[in-house]
């Protein structure tokens, strides 16, 4: 079956924002901070971060992990995309726990977008020239 090992990234990689989404309303409930505000507890402001970076990322590293599987590999890009993904729960684990602790986990999930969209960009490139 072609690109089911992307397929299957993708949708753990939505499930994870949608876990942490949920964690956003979650933490309304245990911080008393209600809809619409964003802010006003820390603590709060922290799980939101964690949900709202999380889309940012999501509008690159989807795109780029769909064309390394397209024009690189299927398998790779699946591989990649664990990483992205294991990445996003260090980044929120540390965030959650303190604002700087979340680095490892960002410069896991950001390094990973490089590399998916750099190898697309390659493969694309090398589509071209044949």
């Amino acid at each position: 079956m072609p690109h089911i090992l992307p397929a299957l990234v993708t949708i753990l990689s939505l499930l994870l924002f949608f876990v942490f989404g949920v964690n956003v309303g979650r933490a309304r409930g245990k911080y008393g901070v209600e809809a619409p505000a964003t802010t006003g507890n820390p603590a709060f402001e922290r799980v939101f971060r964690v949900h709202y970076n999380t889309m940012e990322s999501l509008v690159i590293y989807l795109p780029g992990l769909w064309l390394f599987a397209f024009y690189v590999s299927d398998l790779w890009a699946a591989a990649l995309g664990v990483v992205w993904i294991v990445g996003r729960i260090l980044f929120a684990v540390g965030y959650y726990a303190d604002a700087n602790k979340r680095a490892p986990g960002l410069v896991i999930s950001m390094l990973t977008t490089v590399v998916l969209l750099l190898g697309a960009l390659v493969g694309v490139g090398l589509t071209l020239f044949r």
